[in-house]
């Protein structure tokens, strides 16, 4: 699987990034799960893993969204991977302005959506 189709996922619900990992694997992507932003970057930063794009809750135990998104913009490996907020917060809009990410989306959505919004940044695998 090249690193065009590959999608993390980072949420501390179980269900919902389980859910969400099934439903982009179903579409046609590899999606990894993390659970807090320090599990991400352990991701984003093993060598053998290349990433089109992060799929990144902000309220979460360890470490939270802006946290990671803080640490992911300051290493220039990691910079260029673009970021989709997929959070519950109702000011997710400015949230996702202050962040400085590709994209977002507030929770609940239909998971149809989310497929639209990673095919954005990502072709479908053949």
């Amino acid at each position: 699987m090249t690193a065009m189709h590959r999608v993390l996922v980072v949420d501390d619900d179980t269900e919902i990034r389980e859910t969400m990992i099934e439903v982009l694997e179903e579409a046609g992507y590899q999606a990894v799960g993390a659970s807090n932003g320090a599990q991400a970057l352990a991701q984003l930063r093993a060598p053998e893993d290349r990433w089109c794009v992060v799929l990144l809750d902000l309220m979460m135990p360890v470490m939270d969204g802006r946290t990671f998104r803080a640490e992911q913009l300051q290493d220039p490996e990691l910079s260029p991977i673009p970021v989709v907020i997929v959070s519950a917060m109702s000011d997710v809009d400015q949230a996702a302005e202050e962040l400085q990410v590709a994209a977002h989306v507030t929770k609940p959505f239909p998971l149809r959506d989310l497929v639209q919004i990673v095919d954005r940044f990502c072709p479908r695998a053949a």
